[in-house]
C-alpha cells in the first residue's frame, strides 16, 4: 500500500530504464490517490515548432515544459494526490520542482547501458531508438554528483522487483529531495 497523498516523486532514468513501467503500476497500487504524469506527453504538446528536448537547441522549450511539469504535479499534490512523474528529469531540472511547497522524491533508475539500448529498439513507434543518442543522455545522467544517492541500480531486476525497490526507497523518506 502506497499512501502519500500530497507528494510528488520524479522517477527519472536515461530512456529504456523502466520509468513508464514502473510509474504506472506505482500509480496503480493500492492507498491513497495517484496520478501520473508522463513527461514525454507534455513535450508531445507542443505541435508546432517542437524539438527534440535532447537537442541543445531545446534549451528555451525544455524550460518551459518542466515549468508546465512542476506547476500540475504541484497542483495534483495540493489536491490531495500522490503525483509520479515519469521522465528525462536531470539535476538541471530540478530547480522549479525544488521550489515547491509540496514533499519530493528524486529517484533515478539505471539498468546496464545495454539492456537501456534494446529496449528503446523493442519499443518501436516513434520513441528514441538511436544508440548514440541513448548512450549521450545515459552518461548524462550517470555523472550526477551528490545525487548520485538518489540512483537504483536496477541490473537484472524485472517490472516487479524495481516497482518494488522504488516502492521501498520512497518509503525510507531516504530519496527526498531537501
Amino acid at each position: 500500500m502506497v499512501d502519500l497523498a500530497g507528494e510528488v516523486l520524479i522517477l527519472t532514468g536515461p530512456p529504456g530504464a523502466g520509468k513508464t513501467t514502473t510509474a504506472r503500476a506505482l500509480a496503480s497500487q493500492p492507498g491513497s490517490p495517484k496520478v501520473h504524469l508522463h513527461a514525454d506527453d507534455f513535450w508531445h504538446f507542443i505541435k508546432h515548432g517542437a524539438l527534440a528536448p535532447y537537442l541543445p537547441e531545446a534549451h528555451a522549450q525544455n524550460e518551459v515544459v518542466i515549468d508546465a511539469l512542476a506547476t500540475v504535479a504541484e497542483r495534483y499534490a495540493r489536491g490531495g494526490y500522490f503525483v509520479v512523474l515519469d521522465g528525462i528529469v536531470g539535476p538541471w531540472f530540478l530547480r522549479p520542482f525544488q521550489a515547491l511547497s509540496v514533499p519530493l522524491h528524486y529517484v533515478m533508475l539505471r539498468p546496464a547501458l545495454e539492456v537501456a539500448i534494446e529496449r528503446c529498439r523493442e519499443r518501436g513507434g516513434d520513441s528514441l531508438a538511436d544508440p548514440e543518442a541513448i548512450t549521450a543522455l545515459y552518461r548524462q545522467l550517470s555523472s550526477i554528483g551528490e545525487l548520485e544517492r538518489h540512483v537504483l541500480r536496477t541490473e537484472g531486476q524485472g517490472p516487479r522487483e524495481t516497482l518494488d525497490a522504488v516502492i521501498a526507497a520512497v518509503g525510507s523518506g531516504a530519496f527526498r529531495l531537501a
